[in-house]
């Protein structure tokens, strides 16, 4: 029986799931970040498994945003921090986005193993670790509230991986442009951020770093012109189409 080569969806996967496992017991991810890449997994399924043209449009919009914001911050929780933490700093120095921590289920020694693997893995000012810096969005119930005076609380672009719902429309009632990452098009999440992206964020990260890189040589207008044209519910009703279009090919296969 041949073998399957690591680049195959499945491998990659199983790949994923290591490093989730290998994160819980590090300290860095919590038992329902483990259930919620158990959801990720059969969206990405439905989807594919591999990034498609909706998600690149998505992609390119996102890093167009970036680039014109005043104050971007990125906003890590513990599954970021063990599925792409080298991605995760060297997007922010690509786009001169701030990190900051923030975590739904929030614990000193939990914050303290995600700082330090940024660090390990090259980030340098890390936010979200200062309590006298530290304020409240309004509108959020969890720990996710708390959140730095010169992080998110001042941002006006915040990327979001792997986001729950309450967050986001809190951020867009704040006046935040919102970029997220979320393999399912209908969740809140995805419907109420401004660009969303259906995709894996293990797949996604090194092609917005990559198109972050090249729209950076492009002026103003230019970068406002893709945002512009970019519709997000328009987007996310294309993958939708794309879930049930996969669903009805895999049914005649069987």
């Amino acid at each position: 029986m041949p073998l399957i080569p690591k680049s195959h969806p499945r491998v990659k996967s199983l790949l994923i799931r290591e490093k989730l496992v290998d994160g819980f017991e590090r300290g860095l991810v919590a038992k329902e970040g483990l259930l919620a890449q158990g959801r990720g997994e059969a969206f990405d399924y439905l989807l594919g498994e591999k990034t498609g043209k909706t998600a690149k449009q998505a992609i390119k919009a996102a890093a167009a945003q970036l680039l014109l914001a005043k104050m971007p911050v990125i906003s890590v929780n513990g599954n970021i921090a063990a599925l792409c933490p080298k991605q995760i700093v060297k997007l922010s120095k690509q786009t001169k986005a701030k990190l900051e921590v923030n975590l739904f289920y929030a614990n000193q020694k939990r914050k303290n193993a995600i700082i330090k693997t940024l660090k390990n893995n090259g980030a340098r000012e890390i936010l979200g670790t200062n309590h006298k810096t530290s304020t409240k969005l309004p509108g959020i119930d969890s720990d996710r509230r708390i959140v730095d005076k010169n992080g998110i609380f001042a941002a006006d672009v915040v990327v979001v991986p792997l986001e729950d719902g309450d967050r986001t429309i809190a951020l867009r009632k704040a006046g935040k442009k919102v970029i997220t990452f979320d393999l399912n098009p209908l969740s809140r999440t995805s419907q109420t951020a401004n660009i969303t992206i259906v995709d894996n964020v293990t797949r996604a990260i090194d092609l917005l770093i990559d198109e972050s890189k090249k729209l950076s040589k492009k002026n103003i207008n230019v970068l406002q012109k893709i945002i512009d044209e970019f519709d997000n519910k328009k987007n996310l009703t294309e993958n939708v189409i794309q879930i049930k279009n996969n669903l009805t090919r895999r049914a005649r296969i069987a």
